[in-house]
């Protein structure tokens, strides 16, 4: 499976062979370097491992930090309506003590209006007899006209018509008297409802029950109100706490992750300086078929500038104009044409070079992937968890490693990182990375990675 990587040549001139006086044979020293080569490899690996633990740590507190804040700005919110909800229920309360003296005062008068109603009963009661008295009399008069005959015969029409006035008197006198009776009692029933008197509260109506009932559910509503505003306090010292907390974890983690890059960053520098003593290691071949890719993604894009298929200022095009309704977000360039036309006929190649090969992409000095491998060039889905991971393709990665590699302009780089496979499932592999130079301006990196 490595036929292809045995025919390459390694990517420096081998060293020159150790002398003899120095007592350590070739073989003693080409063993001691590939185990510090190969140590140097377990190193970065667990380097990798921390630092991406540390990301996720990082990334995690973060996250934290941002819905401690969001759940600060709420609990203040919650406070600030309830303070509302206070002054409210003071007013209320305020109003109902007024709305209660209103109503005795109101009390007081309906009682004057009983007496005067009584009154008004009292004088329809003396219309009544009054007009009981008339129709006596004008009864006796009629009598009297009939005895007189014909000569009290015109006394007599009037006697009978004052009757029938006084019939008439006493019957609309009874009616009031009814109605006021009536309107009496139901204003007396009112009366008993909004009156009370002092000493008397426990007999009081139902309507003053209604405004006791009403006062103490709103006193019941201030209380809670200042409870829970005291709560929130509480709770809002707290999380001014538990957020500062975050944040120094954050400083924290901060700091220990640049440790972890200086860490990472000797680690990987041990296995290139091991690469560059000219003694074959694991990493050797990778490192060799990166160069050459590199070089064939060059000669390609030299040619087609040459052949004025493309200008070298579309070629160099980093307008990166966003392809609407994608997520992750995909943009598009002058040249992804060009890219799509060429250079699968490099990166395809290079998968087949051995399992252990993730992928092989060329990508611009700013992350820019044109052109992925076509596995993980799929159209997007809508799922964002399925598009992270397949479609993959005219994106920008300008993370530590991708962009790294990208702006790399020595012969290689090799790198050890950990990469994300969805659902969270992390691998940890290397990377080599080797400059692709189109008339003598460099455009960016040929990236292979590749698991341990």
């Amino acid at each position: 499976m490595f036929s292809a990587f045995k025919k390459s040549k390694p990517p420096v001139q081998a060293a020159e062979p150790v002398p003899a006086e120095t007592g350590i044979t070739h073989a003693e020293l080409h063993a001691a370097v590939d185990s510090i080569g190969k140590q140097a490899s377990n190193m970065g690996r667990e380097a990798a491992e921390v630092r991406g633990m540390m990301e996720d740590t990082h990334k995690l507190s973060a996250g934290q930090a941002k819905a401690l804040a969001a759940l600060a700005g709420q609990v203040q919110e919650i406070t600030r309506a309830q303070a509302a909800i206070g002054e409210v229920s003071n007013t209320s309360l305020a109003a109902v003590e007024r709305a209660r003296k209103a109503v005795e005062d109101v009390g007081s008068e309906v009682g004057g209006i009983v007496s005067t109603l009584r009154q008004v009963s009292q004088a329809a009661g003396t219309i009544t007899q009054i007009a009981l008295q008339t129709r006596l009399v004008a009864f006796n008069a009629s009598v009297e006209a009939k005895r007189a005959g014909e000569a009290g015969r015109g006394f007599g029409v009037v006697a009978d018509a004052v009757k029938d006035l006084a019939a008439k008197v006493e019957s609309s006198s009874k009616e009031i008297m009814s109605t006021v009776g009536e309107l009496d009692a139901r204003i007396e029933a009112l009366s008993r409802e909004i009156r009370v008197q002092e000493g008397q509260q426990a007999k009081q109506g139902g309507f003053h029950r209604a405004l006791a009932d009403v006062q103490s559910g709103v006193a019941s509503i201030t209380t809670a109100a200042e409870q829970s505003r005291a709560i929130c306090g509480g709770l809002n010292s707290q999380m001014v706490a538990i957020e500062a907390e975050i944040h120094q974890t954050g400083r924290a983690l901060d700091a220990a992750m640049s440790r972890s890059e200086a860490f990472l960053k000797v680690s990987e520098h041990l296995i290139e300086v091991v690469a560059e003593c000219g003694i074959e290691t694991e990493d050797t071949p990778y490192i060799t078929a990166a160069t050459e890719a590199a070089a064939q993604m060059a000669k390609l894009l030299e040619d087609s500038v040459r052949t004025q298929t493309i200008s070298m200022a579309d070629l160099f095009d980093d307008n990166y104009r966003p392809i609407p309704r994608t997520t992750p977000q995909q943009h598009t360039t002058r040249f992804i044409e060009l890219a799509d036309r060429l250079f699968p006929q490099v990166q395809e190649r290079m998968l087949a070079l051995s399992p252990k090969v993730v992928f092989c992409i060329a990508v611009d000095r700013n992350g820019y992937v044109p052109t992925h491998n076509k596995k993980y060039s799929h159209p997007q889905r809508g799922d964002v968890a399925w598009d992270t991971i397949n479609s993959r393709y005219r994106r920008i990665f300008n993370d530590r490693t991708g962009l790294a590699s990208a702006r790399n302009q020595r012969p290689f780089l090799l790198q050890t990182y950990r990469r994300d496979m969805g659902g969270g499932n992390f691998v940890v592999m290397k990377e080599a990375a080797a400059p692709i130079t189109v008339n003598g301006k460099h455009w960016g990196g040929l990236r292979l990675a590749f698991h341990f």
